[in-house]
């Protein structure tokens, strides 16, 4: 296993860039000329603190090669706003795409930063007339501002959540008719049951995102994969993984390698189906 530094407790994700995008993405880079299948998705792709996240361990299985395109944090505004990202999804054989959370992207309320989807910009004229005297320059991040909406008035936030359902149907539709090739919706908890509600008391990821959500833009994608991790792998919880003393919260809330493990297994026979392999 190959660290950081040595003794650090945190692995080498090897960043890699594709094209001329900005984006950073965990490596080794792939080469794009040989046929390659793509991984889009946010941090339970990339595979924060698991040595071998779920698109290495499908590459290990089936032989094909496989690019992995998730981004820690990611909405899906970074995936449409990267041309040279979206040429890198339009040149594979089969893309899964990873069901993001409905919260980080702009909408008709709030803009998000165009890289970092988390990031909190700043509030339409809208959302500040439906929350007057909430001083939004005081927000850095999207999950915090809308705690501190649902807080002062769940009434208003519902109108806020709407919102965010109807820009993530109208976003998924958007991001599936720019591939040419087979996609894959990817439904995958992000936080394992049993550990909890998190503390900002929005629910649970990908945040906002109903199975009437998944319905609506099902036959837009070549297959659905709603993924459950089995109990057994869902024991197991962050054995495996790579982190320092400080990260061991923010592990504890990610798929572990073991649920990796059964994505891989089922996400590999799903892909040999479509490739004929």
């Amino acid at each position: 296993m190959i660290f950081d530094n040595p003794g650090s407790g945190s692995l080498a994700y090897s960043p890699c860039r594709y094209g001329n995008s900005k984006l950073e993405f965990r490596g080794p880079r792939r080469p794009l000329e040989q046929p390659y299948c793509a991984a889009v998705g946010g941090t339970e792709t990339y595979g924060k603190f698991v040595p071998k996240p779920y698109p290495a361990l499908i590459e290990e299985a089936t032989g094909l090669q496989m690019v992995n395109l998730g981004c820690i944090n990611a909405g899906l505004d970074v995936f449409l706003n990267d041309a040279s990202l979206m040429d890198v999804v339009a040149g594979a054989q089969v893309t899964i795409f990873q069901a993001l959370g409905a919260h980080n992207m702009s909408n008709r309320f709030y803009v998000v930063h165009p890289r970092r989807n988390d990031r909190f910009l700043r509030a339409s004229a809208m959302l500040k007339a439906l929350y007057p005297g909430v001083d939004f320059t005081e927000f850095h991040f999207t999950r915090h501002m809308l705690s501190v909406l649902k807080q002062k008035s769940p009434s208003s936030f519902e109108i806020v959540v709407a919102e965010l359902q109807m820009a993530w149907q109208a976003r998924m539709r958007k991001l599936a008719g720019r591939v040419p090739g087979d996609k894959i919706l990817l439904w995958l908890p992000g936080r394992p049951p049993g550990y909890g509600q998190p503390c900002d008391g929005l629910g649970e990821d990908p945040l906002f995102v109903t199975q009437h959500m998944l319905d609506t833009v099902r036959s837009y994608f070549t297959r659905v994969v709603e993924f459950e991790p089995s109990p057994e792998a869902l024991a197991r919880g962050a054995e495996g993984m790579v982190h320092g003393e400080a990260d061991e919260a923010a592990a504890a809330s990610l798929p572990g390698p073991a649920v990796h493990e059964e994505l891989a297994e089922v996400l590999s026979g799903t892909l040999r189906e479509l490739l004929a392999i």
